[in-house]
C-alpha cells in the first residue's frame, strides 16, 4: 500500500493537539506538579501509540483496500500498540527528567493513573482515526459507484440514440434502393464510414469536439446524400475547442431533428449550421437551421432528441449545463448547449 505522507503529517498534529488536551487537563487535575512533567509523558506516550498503530495497520494484507485491518487484526493492532505506546513513551519520558517510573518509592498511584489515562486516550483516539479512515474509504467507494453508474447510463443513453439513427437511415435507404440504385451506393458507403467511426468511439463515454464534429461530417455527407441539392451544412469548430471532450453523439439527435422537422418538411430545403464557441468559462454549442421551424420544441421540448442531450448533460454537468430551444413557425430553429469549459 502506498503511505500518503501528507495524511500521516496531519495524524500526527491531531496526535499532538489531543496530548496537550491531555496534559493540561492532567496539570489542571494536579496543578501542584509542574507542566512539563505531564506534557512531556503525554507527547511521548502519544506519539509513540500513534506511530505503532498507524504504520502498523499497512503491514495487514486485509488494510489494503480500507485501509484498516479486519477482525482480529485490527484489534491486536490497537492493544499492542497502546501497550508499546505506553512503555516506550514511559521510557523515554523518564530518559528526558534522568528518572525512573519503576524504581522502588515512586508513586503507584500515579503509575495507575498513567495507564488509566493511555488505555482511554489510546482507545478514543484510535477509534477517532478509525472512523475518519472509514467514512474517507466510504465517501471514495460512494464516489466510483457514481461513476460507474453515470457511465452506465450514459451508455444506455447511447445505446437508445444508435438505433434510432440507423432505422431512420436504413428506412430512407430501402426507399432509394428502388428509386436511385447509385444514390442508395453512396448513401451505403456513408453509413458504413460512419458506423465505422461510431464503433471506435464507442469504446468511451466522451470524445474530443473534433471527433464529435467529424462524425456529424458524416451522418451530414449520409444525410446529403438523400435529399440532394435541399440540403446545404457548414460546421464551425475552433481550434482552440478541438479538444474539448463531450459525449459522444451528443449533437447528433439536435442535427437530426433540425432535419427531420426543419428541413424535409420545407419543399426547397435549407441549411443546417453547427457551430462551437468559447463564452468566459463555457462552451456553448448550437444546432441552428433554416427550415420550416416549429411553434415549439417536438412534443413540448420532450422529443427524442433534446430529451437524450438534456438527459446526458444531466448526468456529466448537474445543473451546472443547459439547453435552451428557440423556433418559429418559417424563421427555422436554434438549440443551444452550455456546459463548463474543460480544461
Amino acid at each position: 500500500m502506498t503511505i500518503d505522507w501528507i495524511a500521516k503529517l496531519r495524524h500526527l498534529l491531531q496526535t499532538l493537539a489531543f496530548c496537550l488536551a491531555i496534559s493540561s487537563a492532567q496539570f489542571a487535575l494536579s496543578s501542584d506538579k509542574p507542566y512539563d512533567m505531564p506534557l512531556v509523558y503525554s507527547l511521548a506516550i502519544g506519539t509513540s501509540t500513534w506511530a505503532w498503530i498507524d504504520f502498523g495497520r499497512h503491514l495487514a494484507p486485509s488494510s489494503i483496500e480500507t485501509g484498516w485491518p479486519r477482525g482480529w487484526a485490527g484489534l491486536m493492532l490497537v492493544v499492542t500498540g497502546i501497550v508499546a505506546g505506553f512503555f516506550i513513551g514511559t521510557f523515554a519520558g523518564d530518559a528526558w527528567f534522568g528518572c525512573s517510573s519503576w524504581a522502588p518509592g515512586q508513586a503507584r498511584e500515579q503509575l495507575r493513573s498513567s495507564i488509566l489515562i493511555t488505555v482511554l486516550a489510546g482507545t478514543a483516539a484510535t477509534y477517532y482515526f478509525y472512523s475518519v479512515n472509514k467514512s474517507a474509504w466510504l465517501e471514495r467507494k460512494m464516489a466510483e459507484v457514481r461513476q460507474l453508474a453515470g457511465e452506465a447510463r450514459l451508455k444506455l443513453l447511447e445505446a437508445q440514440l444508435e438505433p434510432h439513427m440507423l432505422f431512420n437511415t436504413l428506412a430512407n435507404l430501402r426507399v432509394l434502393i428502388g428509386a436511385d440504385p447509385p444514390r442508395a451506393q453512396r448513401m451505403l458507403d456513408h453509413l458504413i464510414a460512419y458506423l465505422r467511426a461510431t464503433l471506435d468511439a464507442s469504446r468511451s463515454t466522451t470524445h474530443s469536439l473534433a471527433t464529435e464534429f467529424e462524425r456529424l461530417r458524416d451522418y451530414l455527407e449520409l444525410m446529403a446524400v438523400r435529399m440532394g441539392p435541399r440540403l446545404v451544412f457548414t460546421l464551425d469548430l475552433p481550434a482552440e475547442l478541438a479538444q474539448q471532450p463531450v459525449p459522444t453523439l451528443l449533437l447528433q439527435p439536435l442535427v437530426e431533428n433540425s432535419i427531420r422537422h426543419g428541413l424535409e418538411p420545407k419543399i426547397d430545403g435549407g441549411c443546417v449550421t453547427v457551430a462551437a464557441r468559447r463564452d468566459g468559462e463555457s462552451v456553448v454549442l448550437e444546432v441552428a437551421d433554416t427550415g420550416a421551424g416549429q411553434a415549439e420544441a417536438p412534443v413540448d421540448g420532450h422529443g427524442f432528441g433534446l430529451a437524450q442531450v438534456r438527459e446526458r448533460l444531466l448526468t456529466l454537468y448537474g445543473a451546472a449545463a443547459s439547453v435552451d430551444f428557440v423556433s418559429a413557425p418559417g424563421q427555422g430553429a436554434r438549440a443551444s448547449i452550455r456546459f463548463p469549459l474543460q480544461r
